[in-house]
């Protein structure tokens, strides 16, 4: 319950009015230096939609990170909110 009493209602991202392309731009553009230059495109499939996030070729190693260990993570968490929503999402990273 919120401060006035009434029950707060649980709600999928695409009703709040966010999708998982903005989730992943949010992400993006809070890890790089230029983050006017990030750009993420949905590519909808039958069974899998695929998200390809380009970023500035100085800000590729951010997103990656060591290992591939951010990238790995922000995929984690693309699968996580996917579950939620019965939906498969693929992340590409794009020079």
């Amino acid at each position: 319950m919120n401060e006035e009493g009434t029950p707060i209602k649980d709600t999928t991202p695409e009703q709040k009015g966010t999708s998982m392309r903005e989730l992943i731009e949010l992400i993006a553009k809070a890890l790089v230096d230029n983050p006017d230059q990030v750009e993420v495109k949905e590519i909808e499939g039958q069974a899998t939609t695929v998200l390809e996030l380009r970023v500035a070729r100085s800000d590729l190693g951010k997103v990656i990170g060591k290992q591939g260990r951010t990238a790995r993570a922000i995929r984690t968490i693309l699968s996580a909110a996917g579950m939620k929503l019965k939906k498969r999402f693929l992340l590409e990273i794009i020079e």
